[in-house]
């Protein structure tokens, strides 16, 4: 399995203090915290694709690169790329290009966007969003398999004897996952090309996320890629850790009442029974993502969110350290017990390029 972290790079004022970090801090921190998840033996950084305030990650792949050159190891994904308001043409090529920065070390996640605004910005309409997504998806797929494209589709202009540069690197396209919170036709899609399915498993109670992984598992078996337990899944998880639970509830509860998203709503003790937020302690964190297996089969990746609500970048390191110290370690141990030899890893550069050469 592979462990990381995902930041969707909110600019929040931390709740204890009044402090608003600056758009420059808040862009560096993401920065360090990437360098920090390579440090302490994750896997992955994911970062997400906003165009509006309170965010600042409009352009991941010029962050993504930015990494890419001060890391090793590290995979270097998206939280979010908007399939629907970006051009395909233009994710076919920079992601081609952080490719080969990367010496391949790139997926991406694709996803809507859960901003109305944005639509009308890049000239599109949210009423479209589930049909840009089919469509922009299946053209992006043709610019990384097809030397010369010929295309004509409803949402933007046609292309003929077109060509992306640079070609995707060993002509082995990056791997994609088709991230959602709530729409079956997401989870269809990604079955549909034997792509990765990446359930964000934050806002919502297990029963749907078991219920959309299910789908895709069904769907994905459908299609003739391989078994429903040999599909691709990825989860989301939020976590506040101290060593033991009572600090870890006091010292997030201020950030979590005063949250943009679920702040001022339910109580932190509901939430976190009816979804998988966790504050507590690490034994706590590593009881509750070893029983996501329990609702959604064996996976491949588990990405946490750390940075967020305001939380201060001393404090996310902090994180940062009992995750890859304490919590990670135990995982990979307790989540290969019991794993069925046919449920494949997660797919990397490398292992695509032996799959090319190997068909």
């Amino acid at each position: 399995m592979q462990f990381g972290v995902f930041t969707v790079g909110d600019v929040t004022q931390d709740p204890t203090n009044g402090r608003v970090p600056s758009d420059a801090e808040r862009v560096k921190a993401m920065t360090t915290i990437a360098l920090k998840a390579e440090e302490v033996g994750l896997d992955v950084f994911a970062l997400g694709e906003h165009h509006n305030p309170p965010f600042v990650p409009s352009s991941p792949t010029t962050m993504l690169g930015w990494i890419a050159a001060r890391t090793d190891r590290l995979l270097l994904s998206t939280a979010t790329t908007l399939i629907t308001t970006n051009d395909p043409v233009k994710i076919a090529e920079d992601y081609a290009m952080l490719q080969h920065l990367a010496d391949g070390r790139v997926d991406l996640m694709m996803g809507r966007g859960n901003t109305g605004p944005v639509y009308p910005w890049f000239g599109q309409d949210i009423r479209q969003g589930i049909n840009l997504a089919i469509e922009n998806y299946a053209l992006l797929r043709r610019l990384w398999r097809e030397d010369v494209v010929d295309w004509e589709g409803n949402f933007r202009t046609p292309l003929q004897g077109f060509t992306a540069t640079p070609r995707p690197l060993d002509g082995v396209p990056p791997f994609v996952w088709h991230g959602s919170i709530r729409s079956p036709e997401i989870a269809e899609q990604a079955a549909y090309y034997g792509d990765g399915f990446f359930a964000n498993h934050i806002f919502w109670p297990k029963e749907h996320t078991s219920r959309m992984v299910d789908l895709y598992r069904r769907r994905f078996e459908h299609y003739g890629h391989g078994s429903a337990d040999q599909a691709i899944v990825g989860l989301g998880g939020q976590v506040f850790m101290r060593k033991n639970s009572q600090d870890a509830k006091r010292e997030f509860r201020p950030y979590f009442d005063n949250a943009p998203v679920y702040g001022h709503g339910p109580s932190m003790e509901d939430f976190t029974a009816q979804t998988p937020l966790t504050v507590g302690s690490p034994q706590e964190v590593i009881d509750r993502t070893l029983g996501f297996r329990e609702y959604v089969g064996d996976y491949q990746r588990q990405l946490f969110l750390l940075d967020h609500a305001g939380l201060p970048l001393k404090t996310v390191l902090e994180q940062l350290d009992i995750l890859g110290e304490e919590v990670v370690p135990v995982l990979r141990k307790e989540f290969a017990i019991g794993r069925p030899a046919h449920v494949p890893d997660a797919p990397t550069h490398e292992s695509l390029k032996h799959q090319k050469v190997d068909a």
